[in-house]
């Protein structure tokens, strides 16, 4: 069981068979921490279709798909079963899952029974369960559905596209014991028809005269034990699964079911939120059942101290002894939310056998003998202080390295400026390779609440226990914030860097997300960002989410928002390319030149003064030209109002830029405006992103002059071809460009998923550019000081070197 951020996900292993019941966000990164091999998966069954229950489902196909596709068994599929929404997510997921092949959808159909609720009110009953059904699939187990959807009850409204399911998953039932005393009796020798009768086959006696049957030698079938999943999000849906009949004959209190008759529910899952948990309505439903061991995976222990990501949590404890000031504390080790603890049962329920979920918990069923609960794999109790014991021991010497690197924050100012002074005399030399070293005036007397860049993501293609994919924070402070890519994960990042309520408000203060290509690792945390701020937003005044991205994202988010709003709008990253501005500009201006000449006239000679304008004046005829056709109204509009929102951000320049990587990728150059320091006028900071690219002359051209360069570095130098092939860079690649363009500190990032380290760099290279990992926070008045850590992270992962 995996009880990460988002929701749980339950693994049943029957056999050779493999289901996992929902794939949030996470769900990689936690089976690769864990070594959970997800290649045989055979099933995947949603209780519900959303961004919480499904937010790592394509992430996960792609992965599968490839897995599959290198194998002999590339022309076997994997089954996802849902509610009748389920169309829609993998219609919109074949935007950019290429193997759609791979995937077969099953539709659980919903049953047309109606009852009458008391209040009145229209309440669907489910008479039956859906019983799932595969070709040569389902060989140890029989799986049903039921269907929860609330119609009109308390005054909500409820949609199709709410719909869960509980599902009903029972083992078959196993043969009987063979009793070698009773074919004793029957006049069997041993030998071979000993076997055949365990195979249930009838044989003659070897020394009397009669037929043996198997049943007269073996003792009654043993039941397959019988677990529920159970997911009702809201207490309308457990009004409803109070009353689906079809869930009678497993209840122990029921007057209609006999002991003979009832079948024993062994374990009940609940995916369930805390406040339904220990609702009334609920408690009433939990208590129909009677030895059964109740798990609820959705409530978390207060002060929990075990990271869920261990190796991830090991690696931003030492990042962050050896260098708080880029890497501040994680917070992982405790999750205060009273909003999700433990349910506390009272009066009747406390007779109710429940338990909290924890990862990595199991529930044997097989064999009947070890039946119940096995906490053998979950995890011990891990600290931040055991981390850094480790550490010491490992490697002695890094206490002093943190020594050392604390002392670069605090060395007196006239050291800092002899510092720069001297760096400033070497760029003046002319030799190139120096050019870019002095500090850029933007960084005069700059404020520590101007930005922050938190590296979210920092690895490629999958998510692995070391780096989640791509993602980066752009901390505006009281001015808000921004997104650059939003691979899967990118939420449980920003909980793990600010806490619950610190990513929350993030989330919330957002101005705008910016995708830099259609290829998963960019943007499948996407929705599941947009659907927080939803539901953070409700009953706010607010503007929509604006999502910058390339048209296939466009696409995608269109079909999404047929499944779940996310309240959004979304422009096309050619929208905002320098072009399109020019045009927005132009538009303003025309509409300002067109108002005040025809102020007064009507609309005829209006008109007749407007060509005769355009006639007269070539240049304004050649804007107008390029104006309309190029830009859609629509997109100047949006553009318009965009640029008020970078206004409030303190930006002036938001351009996306072409790169060479896929059809539709780009790049992104972000400037801040002016400002005022003791009465001189101090250019704003520049950032370029690169996104995922090859070394490109657009890269270069964006970045001359920038303050900082972030670039990918998907490969190390030794892979140069693959790297072409690819269409990405390789380390020394990256550099170059910034070299070229004359950053004055490049940033790597979107590494090989491998191992973490740091690659070897030459002298002059380090003087100029940093490795990022996840959670690294880098804030614009450390960027002075930000090469001189990079030695010393060097002895931090000389032993994974």
């Amino acid at each position: 069981m995996d009880t990460q951020e988002t929701s749980p996900s339950v693994l049943l292993f029957f056999n050779n068979e493999r289901f996992i019941f929902n794939a949030g966000e996470g769900l990689q990164r936690f089976c690769a921490e864990h070594k959970i091999k997800l290649s045989q998966v055979d099933h995947i069954c949603l209780t519900r279709v959303c961004s919480e229950t499904a937010g790592g489902l394509p992430g996960l196909l792609l992965s599968l798909a490839g897995i599959k596709n290198g194998s002999p068994e590339s022309t076997e599929h994997v089954d996802i079963w849902g509610p009748p929404n389920l169309d829609l997510l993998v219609n919109a997921m074949k935007n950019f899952v290429p193997h759609a092949t791979m995937v077969k959808a099953h539709i659980i159909p919903r049953s047309d029974n109606v009852m009458v609720h008391g209040n009145g009110a229209a309440l669907a009953s489910s008479l039956h369960a859906e019983e799932l059904q595969a070709e040569g699939k389902f060989k140890a187990v029989s799986i049903s559905a039921i269907l929860l959807t609330p119609t009109h009850l308390d005054g909500s409204h409820f949609s199709s596209n709410d719909t869960s399911i509980v599902y009903i998953c029972n083992l078959h039932d196993i043969r009987g014991e063979f009793d070698p005393r009773k074919a004793k009796a029957c006049g069997l020798k041993k030998g071979r028809k000993l076997g055949q009768l365990q195979n249930g086959i009838s044989v003659k006696s070897d020394l009397l005269d009669i037929e043996v049957h198997p049943d007269d030698v073996i003792g009654p079938p043993i039941p397959g034990p019988i677990v529920l999943i159970v997911d009702c999000p809201t207490e309308p849906h457990a009004q409803e699964l109070l009353s689906a009949q079809a869930l009678n004959a497993y209840y122990s209190d029921s007057q209609s079911n006999s002991q003979e008759t009832t079948k024993v529910v062994n374990c009940i899952i609940h995916l369930s939120p805390a406040t339904v948990v220990s609702s009334p309505v609920y408690e009433k439903w939990m208590r129909k059942f009677g030895s059964a061991q109740h798990i609820m995976a959705r409530t978390t222990r207060k002060h929990e101290t075990t990271p869920i990501l261990e190796s991830s949590a090991r690696i931003a404890t030492r990042l962050h002894y050896l260098c708080p000031q880029l890497f501040p504390a994680p917070s992982l080790f405790s999750v205060q939310n009273d909003d999700v603890a433990a349910p506390n049962f009272k009066g009747s329920i406390s007779k109710v056998c429940g338990i909290s979920a924890e990862n990595l918990l199991k529930f044997t069923l097989r064999p009947p003998r070890r039946l119940g609960l096995d906490r053998s794999s979950v995890q011990n109790r891990m600290t931040s202080s055991v981390f850094v014991k480790e550490l010491l021991s490992e490697i002695p010497e890094i206490a002093d390295a943190a020594k050392n690197i604390s002392t670069f924050w605090h060395k007196p100012k006239e050291d800092e400026a002899d510092l720069f002074t001297r760096q400033d005399s070497e760029a003046m030399t002319g030799d190139p390779s120096l050019a870019g070293h002095a500090a850029p005036r933007c960084l005069d007397n700059v404020q520590r609440d101007d930005l922050e860049i938190v590296f979210l993501g920092t690895g490629s293609s999958i998510p692995s226990k070391y780096r989640n994919v791509s993602s980066i924070y752009f901390n505006l402070f009281s001015k808000g914030g921004l997104l650059l890519d939003c691979g899967e994960g990118t939420l449980a990042q920003l909980k793990r860097r600010y806490g619950i309520n610190g990513a929350d408000s993030a989330v919330r203060n957002l101005k705008c997300i910016w995708i830099s290509h259609i290829h998963a690792d960019h943007h499948a945390g996407l929705a599941r960002i947009l659907a927080l701020r939803r539901d953070l937003l409700k009953g706010v005044p607010h503007e929509p989410m604006l999502v910058i991205g390339p048209e296939q994202v466009g696409e995608f988010l269109k079909d999404y928002k047929k499944l779940e709003d996310l309240d959004m709008l979304f422009l096309d990253c050619r929208s905002t390319t320098v072009a399109k501005w020019d045009d927005m500009e132009a538009d303003s201006i025309f509409d300002k030149d067109h108002q005040m000449s025809s102020e007064g006239m009507n609309d005829e000679s209006r008109d007749h003064s407007v060509l005769t304008c355009l006639s007269e004046d070539s240049s304004l005829l050649r804007c107008s030209k390029r104006m309309k056709p190029s830009t859609p109204v629509d997109d100047i509009k949006l553009l318009k109002h965009f640029k008020k929102v970078l206004s409030e951000a303190g930006l002036v320049r938001f351009i996306s830029f072409p790169v060479v990587h896929c059809p539709g990728a780009f790049g992104i150059i972000l400037e801040s405006a002016e400002r005022m320091n003791c009465g001189k006028v101090v250019p704003g900071w520049k950032v370029v992103y690169s996104g995922d690219t090859r070394p490109c002359s657009e890269v270069i051209e964006a970045s001359l002059g920038a303050t900082i360069l972030i670039h990918e570095a998907t490969f190390e130098d030794g892979l140069l071809e693959e790297a072409i092939t690819r269409n990405h860079s390789t380390i020394k690649e990256a550099i170059e460009v910034g070299r070229s363009a004359g950053a004055y500190r490049i940033i790597l990032t979107h590494f090989s998923q491998r191992y973490p380290k740091v690659p070897a760099l030459d002298e002059v290279s380090m003087q100029r550019t940093c490795i990022a990992f996840d959670l690294m926070s880098v804030n614009l008045a450390d960027l002075q000081l930000l090469p001189k850590v990079l030695p010393y992270l060097k002895l931090l992962f000389r032993t994974m070197e």
